[in-house]
């Protein structure tokens, strides 16, 4: 388990790290591309949305150890994190300052993060059925089609659904990484859900893009982070066999809910001082 905190909790220090830089990147580009081959060529004409994209593939690997070692409530949840440490970043190198609250969400982070830690018991050890590929991949088509209807439409509703679709897609990453067989190259290029993982995590960061375009970080992330949070946790313990300590249940669910609300509290800093980087 010891492997697996660590590599949830860099991971968030590196998602933390890129979510400032593809905010930047994303920003740069015109609104009404539209979610079409074309916005990626734009997107990855631009410096900062290329070092976002090599830091979420640096994120990605550590994720996917954190997700294989650790029950999904607590690997999700460590990836929330990601916008504790953005604040932090933010103060340390853009002299931004907290709010009172803010620093109460920062707080309540570390907190939720710690009584999941403490509450976390074995890891299931479930791998994919056929119904489990069959449902990512089903997710994926939903990802593309309600991407294609909302990027034709304007306004917060909008940027909302976009987001909602891109945590969907990050949910469904952790859920293909998780079902993953045996990680040998054999095994992987074997499994349909090895497609279905990289088609999910490319789909959900350039659906996220398009919501940075389209609306207020807050309206952008505020959704992504609760599904991609919430979704995986329930289908792991629901599904997939992940275990609660005994007795502890309200532990678990008091920092589950800690963590993401001072996630969400905090989402202002995924794109905080676009002009400084």
């Amino acid at each position: 388990m010891l492997l697996g905190l660590a590599a949830a909790l860099a991971a968030a220090v590196v998602f933390g790290g890129s979510s400032i830089l593809q905010a930047v990147g994303s920003r740069r580009v015109s609104s009404s591309s539209g979610f079409h081959v074309r916005t990626v060529g734009r997107l990855l004409r631009q410096p900062a949305f290329v070092a976002a994209v090599l830091l979420n593939l640096l994120g990605f690997v550590l994720h996917l150890i954190a997700v294989r070692a650790l029950p999904l409530f607590l690997a999700q949840a460590g990836i929330a994190a990601s916008l504790a440490v953005t604040a932090l970043l933010a103060v340390r190198f853009f002299h931004d300052r907290l709010s009172s609250a803010e620093w109460g969400a920062v707080a309540a982070v570390c907190l939720g993060l710690a009584l999941l830690t403490a509450a976390a018991g074995e890891t299931g050890e479930d791998r994919a059925t056929g119904p489990m590929s069959v449902a990512l991949f089903a997710v994926v088509a939903v990802m593309v089609a309600g991407g294609l209807a909302a990027s034709r439409a304007r306004g917060l509703a909008s940027a909302a659904v976009v987001s909602l679709l891109a945590g969907l897609g990050f949910a469904n990453t952790a859920l293909a990484a998780r079902l993953l067989p045996e990680l040998s190259v054999s095994s992987v290029l074997g499994s349909p859900v090895a497609y279905a993982l990289p088609l999910s995590g490319v789909l959900a960061f350039l659906l996220y893009s398009l919501a940075l375009q389209r609306s207020s970080v807050t309206v952008a992330t505020a959704p992504m982070i609760v599904l991609q949070t919430a979704l995986p946790a329930v289908v792991g313990m629901l599904l997939l066999g992940d275990m609660v300590r005994s007795g502890w249940a309200v532990g678990a669910l008091v920092g589950f809910v800690l963590t993401a609300a001072g996630s969400v509290a905090l989402v202002r800093f995924e794109g905080v001082r676009e002009s400084a980087v």
